[in-house]
């Protein structure tokens, strides 16, 4: 067996170990727990009610519920996650439909069901939800990496060898005249000559608030000039609508594929299923499928006996219907081809890239962005469908999730991209950032990117007012010690909000108007700790008032604000950090602020560790450090 197949079959029995862990969690976490336990836990609602119910685009049937017992607890249920919707007690044997939630608000839950059809049962008996284990990303990678694996004397294999490094990866530059966009610098530009010369293979690596979604927009704009259905992906969602909307703003016809449950409701119009639905056909198509559903529907009212010349009736109408639906699916699948062939750009995510529908499809080009965040073997299902790849992304960022140490171990945590930058040569690294002041930027850059990075002139020097741009408040001998939550494991420091909450009521002082104040976030790497800053922040006078998000790093990535709070929370008399340690997930934190970065942290927790001592000295030399004692009411 060849090297290239060792590799992959590796990263394959990776994968499965993965799958393994993550069901087994989810048996011993869900599966397992009682009724009661489930409710108390947030895997279920039930009982629930039904508020409405109706059909969205597409003719899906939707179901809005709302829970009637344990209200306002905390749940585990998110838009996007797959649920169980069913009558009857959890867990028995009862009619049930499988559907993906569209949105959750505190009791409320919208669903969208796998169907066409709204259940008969919906308004029978007790109503529930659970929460499923959605198998379908493991087995669109499996299915995958085999196909790569597989791959003999094609352009599949042409591409594996590229990005194991067995080929030579190619660029046409003879006879190529250079294209300088304007309003892109220079290595935003170079970038983008990389992608428009490219025959297999390009890599752009762009840190924290270097233009990198911009960069690839114009790349994917002036592509678009010589080629159609251009593939655009990610591995989350929120980062597809944001390049769906990107991409649409410089006037290029976008085809969203995905479940329109898990689509961002403001660009709803660019999914297939709005564009289908907005097509003049298809009031034609909705006619036929409801006439062939009211002819079901009349079939089966002949139950039980009846006599020959009933059961023949029964048979035309049956048949009947079955032709009408057969006609309409025709009529439906071409309007599909029709839209998805004018389209000059089709987004989805990593799996969602997948779908059947754009098996005819035929992609000279696939962009992966944020490829950083995506496991290896999701990155290459959008790879097996096109002639050439670029992949976008900062492996300096958070990584991909990966639940299992063992899987880990064998190298799942290890990124596509991750191993194209050490093994391909011209690698575009974008230098130029324009998100924050760069004091701010400056041990980011030094840490990570080995002080390559330039503040752009528009934003180098932004601050608020007078005040520093950078400020470390330590708390060691405060006694500000963290605690843990049982139920959890999760870690969450009250007295650290408190010091915080001084700072910020100072900070706002010096504005006349609330208008007037900054845009303000709140993050920290402890769940907990923003679970306890969300229910804090409602009771307080004075932070009520504004609008401040809160959230943990990882919800934050690719998103910034003007002034940004860290809580660390860790406090101990052991110097213990626990996953402090993922330094990528600091670098992330550390690079949300534009124009203020406020840091609370216990220095004799942290200064043991040799990343956090280094910021430290930093902030004495470039930045301000205080001791919480400065905030502390007498």
């Amino acid at each position: 067996m060849s090297d290239n197949k060792n590799e992959l079959h590796q990263v394959l029995e990776a994968l499965l170990i993965e799958k393994k862990e993550d069901f087994d969690q989810f048996k011993a976490h869900v599966q397992s727990l009682s009724l009661d336990e489930k409710r108390k836990q947030g895997y279920t609602w039930n009982p629930l009610e039904v508020l409405s119910s109706g059909y969205t685009f597409g003719e899906r049937a939707f179901i809005v519920v709302q829970r009637t017992k344990n209200l306002n607890e905390p749940h585990t249920f998110r838009s996007g996650k797959t649920i169980s919707f069913y009558t009857g007690q959890a867990g028995v044997s009862n009619p049930e439909r499988i559907g993906v939630i569209n949105f959750v608000d505190r009791n409320k839950m919208k669903i969208i069901l796998n169907a066409k059809d709204l259940p008969d049962w919906l308004g029978l008996g007790m109503l529930g939800v659970d929460l499923l284990f959605d198998e379908r990303t493991y087995l669109e990678m499996e299915k995958a990496l085999k196909l790569v694996i597989e791959a003999k004397d094609n352009r599949l294999a042409d591409l594996r060898n590229v990005f194991l490094g067995k080929t030579e990866n190619r660029f046409h530059l003879q006879d190529y005249h250079v294209v300088s966009v304007p309003n892109l610098n220079k290595s935003q530009n170079e970038a983008v000559n990389q992608v428009l010369t490219s025959l297999d293979v390009t890599i752009i690596h762009g840190p924290p608030g270097t233009g990198k979604t911009t960069t690839l927009v114009q790349a994917i704009k002036l592509l678009s000039k010589t080629e159609m259905n251009i593939l655009v992906t990610a591995p989350s969602n929120t980062a597809v609508d944001l390049l769906t909307e990107r991409i649409a703003g410089e006037g290029l016809q976008v085809v969203r594929i995905g479940n329109i449950s898990r689509v961002d409701e403001n660009l709803i119009q660019h999914t297939l299923d709005a564009q289908l639905a907005a097509h003049p056909e298809a009031k034609n198509i909705k006619k036929v499928k409801i006439q062939a559903a009211g002819i079901r529907k009349s079939a089966r009212k002949f139950k039980k006996k009846f006599g020959h010349e009933e059961r023949n009736e029964r048979r035309r109408l049956l048949k009947e219907a079955k032709d009408l639906s057969s006609w309409a699916n025709h009529l439906e699948d071409r309007l599909i081809d029709q839209i998805l062939s004018s389209a000059n750009v089709i987004t989805a995510t990593l799996v969602g890239s997948s779908n059947s529908i754009l098996k005819k499809v035929d992609f000279k080009t696939a962009i992966i962005d944020e490829a950083a965040q995506a496991l290896e073997p999701a990155s290459w299902i959008p790879i097996t469908k096109a002639s050439k790849v670029i992949l976008a992304g900062d492996p300096l960022q958070l990584p991909p999730t990966i639940k299992s140490y063992k899987a880990k171990s064998a190298g799942l945590g290890n990124t596509l991209i991750e191993k194209s930058i050490d093994r391909l040569p011209k690698i575009s690294l974008l230098k130029t950032q324009y998100r924050m002041n760069e004091t701010i930027m400056g041990f980011s850059n030094q840490q990570f990117y080995n002080n390559v990075l330039l503040a752009d002139a528009s934003n180098a020097n932004l601050q608020i007012g007078d005040t520093a741009p950078l400020l470390f408040i330590d708390t060691a001998g405060c006694g500000f010690d963290e605690i843990v939550n049982p139920n959890y494991k999760s870690k969450y420091n009250p007295d650290e909000f408190l010091i915080l909450s001084e700072h910020l009521y100072q900070l706002v002082e010096q504005f006349k108007e609330e208008e007037d104040i900054p845009n303000i976030a709140i993050i920290s790497p402890y769940r907990e700790q923003v679970i306890h800053i969300k229910q804090q922040i409602p009771e307080d006078e004075i932070l009520n008032k504004f609008n401040i998000k809160v959230g943990t790093i990882d919800g934050f990535q690719g998103q910034e604000s003007d002034i940004v709070y860290i809580s660390l929370v860790r406090s101990n008399s052991n110097g213990e950090i626990g996953f402090l340690k993922d330094y990528r997930r600091m670098n992330v934190a550390m690079t949300r602020a534009k124009k203020k970065l406020v840091i609370i942290g216990d220095s004799a927790t942290i200064g043991g560790d040799d990343f956090y001592a280094a910021f430290l000295d930093y902030c004495d030399k470039k930045g301000i450090y205080q001791s919480a004692w400065e905030y502390m009411r007498t």
